[in-house]
């Protein structure tokens, strides 16, 4: 009888171990998984922080005063209430003259830099969180509106520079962009 008490007692130590292993394993893969998404938060922070920098603050600036300027510009031409339809392609009438000399009053060749500028980083966003490097929820805290609100305006721009023989020309950007809710305007 106490061989049969020692028999249990080991055999129920034993599924005490196997307990304590599965458990241990459980929360070292908890442990790797939130260390994962703490290095994810933290390169998207770094991308928040290149964002804030004077060169992307400035070329922000060039296309909220350009369209700006566009909007007002055109504002007579579009109704009260469009339909989506009507404000999608107005937005992108609007992008199209934008990207032309006559689209504003900073010269092209500079206004293109900043533009380029914008494309460069947002592309870069894509790339990040399509690679899981960075952190979607947080990106899309800080970056979804104004991804949709550019590709709104910008999408005919892209189409027409894939037809004159970019085809890759902001791939990236439009993917990130489809992959959510229509926003506002640029801010």
């Amino acid at each position: 009888e106490a061989r049969d008490q020692l028999t249990a007692w080991v055999e129920d130590g034993g599924m005490l171990v196997r307990f304590a292993i599965i458990f241990t394993l459980a929360f070292s893969v908890y442990q790797f998984l939130a260390n994962q998404e703490q290095k994810r938060v933290e390169q998207t922070m770094s991308l928040v922080e290149l964002w804030e920098t004077k060169d992307y603050q400035q070329a922000q600036r060039a296309l909220k005063d350009r369209l700006a300027a566009l909007n007002a510009k055109y504002d007579n031409l579009i109704g009260a209430n469009p339909s989506p339809k009507e404000e999608s392609i107005f937005r992108q009438r609007i992008g199209i003259e934008a990207m032309t000399a006559a689209g504003g009053d900073m010269p092209l060749d500079e206004f293109s830099e900043n533009f380029d500028r914008i494309v460069y980083f947002l592309n870069r966003l894509s790339f990040c969180v399509d690679g899981d490097l960075c952190s979607r929820k947080v990106t899309d805290a800080y970056f979804r509106d104004y991804a949709v609100s550019f590709w709104s305006y910008f999408a005919g721009y892209v189409d027409k520079q894939r037809k004159a023989g970019s085809p890759t020309f902001a791939t990236a950007i439009e993917a990130y962009v489809g992959n959510g809710q229509p926003a506002g305007e640029a801010k």
